[in-house]
């Protein structure tokens, strides 16, 4: 018996350790790789079926069909963007399905039942309907009775309603799919409150919601505008992180109010809108004979405007996620200098990247391209290397 090697020797421990980071390493790599992969299928799908519905001429076969029905020109788009909307669904559904429900299961990150996923499905597309049908008729109004400078009302409208939308979010969208309640424990909500007031920082609330009736994944987030303003932790990293680490997350979230990020990203994102409607308005009207069409607003057209738009979000896409990437730097230094927790910090990322199974070190050109955040490897790096 004593050339028999223990299991509770320090080297078999610690292999065993490496083994099986090893091993959570390719399997976040893989549903990380899985995701891009459905995502960027996703994406050609969609521009796939709007290359289609231009060029084929089928685009005017489903406008036809819509006056067939009608001949008000705002029941014809509703009736044109529902026979469109159904036909993309039909396409999607068994992507949205693989990577909403099967794939979550298959990696062992979902708490969804069948039932409650199709349940939360069905209230996203009413919501979409309510929100989506006032918005496209205000946006056909707008098209075919503000001439040339239908963009630059467009745009108007659609910051009004950004500005709408974040003010009402948190307490009127939101709780639709997640119950709220404000942080009960009294050592968290201590830690917490202090920090505010350590740092200035005034919130409507500090509240923690049901995330895990649908996934096992943490997260937390700064939300809501004005009297609205509020930050949320989700019962996922409340049940499952320290004290400590749930104060550096807050304190990470605190930072993004601090530094104003949500007013920058929002005054970033006003101009970068203005712009490519005013870019995508001067396409739209200069090719409009070229593919048959004769008026901004003629209904079988919408979809090579659409199209142009697409293209515009594709190409800025990685340009809105180097700011995002910034202001996620700015607010993990105000974590780390604020707590000065260095320790908390990273196994609050290892956690995260635990938990969510995330790759913390993805493909650089990937990272680039499509990550609003750095990678957690580059994040903890970052706290190791932090001075005081």
């Amino acid at each position: 018996m004593d050339n028999v090697i223990s299991n509770n020797e320090p080297g078999l421990i610690i292999e065993d350790k490496k083994n099986s980071s090893d091993e959570r390493d390719r399997r976040a790599k893989k549903y990380s790789r899985t995701h891009q992969i459905l995502s960027l299928t996703g994406s050609i799908i969609f521009f796939a079926v709007l290359i289609i519905l231009i060029f084929t001429g089928l685009s005017k076969e489903i406008e036809n069909i819509a006056f067939n029905y009608t001949s008000n020109n705002y029941l014809a788009l509703l009736i044109f963007l529902g026979i469109i909307g159904a036909g993309q669904g039909l396409i999607n559904f068994p992507l949205d399905f693989y990577s909403g429900y099967i794939l979550e299961h298959k990696y062992d990150l979902s708490n969804q039942t069948i039932a409650g996923y199709f349940k939360e499905k069905l209230k996203g597309f009413v919501l979409g309907i309510v929100i989506g049908i006032p918005l496209m008729l205000a946006f056909y109004y707008i098209l075919s009775n503000s001439g040339e400078m239908w963009w630059l009302v467009l745009g108007i409208v659609m910051f009004v309603f950004s500005i709408l939308l974040g003010r009402i979010a948190p307490t009127v969208i939101m709780p639709l799919f997640y119950k709220f309640v404000p942080v009960e424990n009294e050592d968290i909500k201590n830690r917490l409150l202090e920090l505010c007031k350590k740092t200035g920082v005034k919130v409507q609330g500090i509240f923690t919601f049901d995330m895990s009736k649908n996934t096992k994944k943490a997260n937390a987030a700064f939300t809501g505008m004005g009297k609205s303003r509020r930050i949320i932790l989700g019962d996922t990293l409340m049940n499952n992180f320290s004290v400590s680490e749930i104060e550096t997350v807050f304190a990470h979230e605190v930072g993004h109010y601090t530094k104003r990020h949500i007013l920058k990203m929002m005054t970033v994102s006003t101009l970068v809108t203005f712009l490519g409607l005013f870019i995508t308005a001067k396409l739209y009207e200069a090719s409009l004979g070229y593919f048959g069409f004769s008026a901004v607003n003629e209904i079988a057209a919408l979809p090579l405007l659409f199209l142009y738009l697409s293209l515009y979000g594709l190409v800025t896409t990685p340009i809105s996620n180097i700011q995002s990437r910034m202001y996620e730097w700015e607010a993990d230094t105000f974590a780390l200098e604020t707590t000065k927790d260095r320790g908390s910090f990273i196994s609050a990322m290892e956690k995260l990247a635990e938990q969510n199974l995330a790759d913390k070190t993805p493909n650089k050109v990937i990272e680039f391209l499509f990550h609003s955040h750095p990678s957690l490897e580059k994040r903890i790096q970052f706290a190791r290397d932090f001075q005081f």
